[in-house]
């Protein structure tokens, strides 16, 4: 199937490049000095990441991917994906643009220490992430088959599919979590009316809602292998945030501890947005530019 999709205006111009299955790979860049690439984590398109670059851009070239299945970058999901496919797109567009440092949050942070693992010292000189999602006990499996099931058909449920993606994640507010599930779903149904209609920016929740999967179908194969990362061979950041979900930051300190040349940093006061615009992505930025 040919990887065609909607998604909103783009003001700034973009740039594109080829992945190895012939996929076309969109990304936004600014700034000068040496190149940083920026993952994206689920539900949210490169302009996410506009304050963060804008906070780079001084200091470095900024590139802000555009993940497959979303805006810059469409491509339907298909059943066959494999977290090898991602990382085949973020290695085009560091061979495009010659950028050595990359960054990802959540499951984009999965995806650049995937990468730094397949890509090695040849390529990158050093990988950042922000709370990838390891789950101690597992990944909800369960969750998981609903979400999936939730998007399946040419009319997918994507009120069930957003209030399944935040319980699964494990990222749902304390009030969501508490909810009854009909009261649940017609709330999602209100948000993603509400922000369709507002949202003349970046593509809206409704567009970005089927490409989840992409994200979940990554973080659950390499659910229980966070062992596996012990041969990253290049400098890692690990981040975290004081106000995220208690599992994220341990997992974020138990990842610290697997790669072999990596140190951790906890952010006083940052949820698992800070490196998004509504977060605290100046404080990010500060530790980015002085690890890279």
């Amino acid at each position: 199937e040919r990887c065609t999709a909607h998604m909103r205006m783009i003001p700034q111009q973009p740039n594109y490049a080829t992945s190895a299955d012939g996929t076309r790979i969109g990304f936004l860049s600014q700034g000068s000095g040496p190149g940083i690439a920026l993952i994206q984590g689920a539900m949210a398109d490169v302009h996410a990441y506009s304050a963060l670059a804008t906070a780079l851009a001084p200091a470095f070239t900024v590139h802000r991917i555009e993940r497959r299945g979303r805006g810059l970058s469409p491509c339907p999901y298909s059943s066959t994906h494999n977290i090898a496919r991602d990382v085949e797109d973020i290695a085009a567009v560091l061979a495009a643009t010659g950028a050595r440092r990359i960054f990802g949050l959540s499951s984009g942070a999965v995806i650049a220490i995937e990468t730094a693992r397949s890509l090695g010292p040849d390529l990158l000189d050093a990988v950042a992430v922000f709370e990838p999602p390891f789950y101690a006990d597992g990944i909800d499996r369960p969750g998981l088959e609903k979400l999936f099931t939730d998007l399946e058909g040419d009319q997918p449920d994507l009120a069930a599919a957003l209030l399944d993606a935040l319980m699964t994640a494990g990222t749902a507010p304390a009030p969501i979590r508490a909810l009854p599930r009909p009261i649940g779903w017609f709330l999602a149904r209100a948000v993603l009316a509400v922000e369709g209609t507002f949202n003349t920016q970046s593509t809206t929740l409704r567009d970005l809602l089927p490409g989840v999967r992409y994200d979940f179908h990554d973080v659950a194969s390499v659910d229980g292998r966070m062992e596996s990362f012990s041969d990253v061979r290049v400098p890692a950041l690990v981040l975290s945030g004081t106000a995220s979900p208690a599992f994220l930051r341990e997992a974020a300190r138990t990842l610290q501890g697997v790669l072999p040349n990596a140190r951790h940093v906890e952010l006083e006061g940052l949820g698992h947005d800070g490196p998004w615009n509504g977060g605290a992505p100046e404080k990010v930025a500060v530790e980015l530019r002085a690890f890279f």
